[in-house]
């Protein structure tokens, strides 16, 4: 869970975590101005992870991510602690990695209704379809979207894409995906409910309109080197 001011929503969050089927569950504070740390202590998290800096949306993953394959992680599940997303679909999505239909899943906002059903603004529903749309005639792809927070690894995926080279922006996630395809693995998708309230996380306007370049420059990017037009660090294969 890369967490940054979770404080109010981290226990709604853990508490439906299914640990019949979870090992470990790490946190990583993102350097909170809340009481985030001292919940997680409470709720009983033993891997929490602090950074002293705050490195960013992007820069968090990371850290979550190095932690899961150091201490051995065969599937890894990257919630936010915001209850933005139910934990609830864990033992589906694992299932779904753990018996080798997909390596990758994403739980979806925009198969079903569940985007503007839970609340998400006209505006980021436009912008969702619209750079999805884009995204999939330069990837080749069929994804619903490219844009959810709710996702699993085999730990296979994540030893084999460059991640750590990735922005420690918002526009990570999409770069992580761009990679992903670019190895070759296939992405599957469940639907997701999704809520949207003030305790919530989201980007401004502002942040939403550079995020929505990015995932632009990434889409063309990956294109130029698929055709062997450019290079680029982000779709080498990591160093282990």
């Amino acid at each position: 869970m890369p967490a940054y001011n979770a404080e109010k929503t981290l226990e709604q969050t853990y508490s439906e975590i299914p640990m019949d089927i979870v090992d470990e569950v790490i946190l990583t504070d993102d350097c909170s101005k809340d009481h985030t740390i001292d919940e997680a202590k409470r709720l009983g998290i033993k891997e929490i992870l602090v950074h002293e800096k705050n490195r960013g949306y992007g820069g968090n993953q990371k850290t979550c991510y190095d932690r899961a394959l150091a201490i051995g992680a065969d599937i890894v599940i990257m919630l936010h602690p915001d209850y933005q997303y139910t934990p609830k679909l864990i033992h589906s999505i694992s299932y779904i990695i753990a018996n080798d239909v997909y390596p990758v899943v994403c739980a979806s906002r925009i198969l079903g209704k569940g985007a503007l059903k839970g609340g998400m603004p006209l505006v980021k529903y436009i912008a969702n379809r619209l750079l999805t749309f884009f995204q999939n005639i330069l990837l080749h792809q069929k994804l619903s979207e490219y844009h959810t927070g709710y996702r699993a690894f085999s730990a296979d995926v994540l030893r084999n894409i460059n991640y750590g080279v990735n922005s420690d922006d918002f526009i990570f996630d999409n770069e992580m995906l761009a990679q992903i395809f670019y190895a070759g693995y296939e992405i599957g998708e469940v639907t997701c409910p999704t809520k949207y309230f003030d305790d919530a996380s989201s980007i401004n306007m502002k942040r939403s309109a550079i995020y929505g370049l990015g995932v632009l420059r990434v889409s063309v990017l990956y294109r130029l080197c698929k055709w062997g037009l450019m290079k680029s660090k982000l779709f080498e294969k990591a160093l282990n």
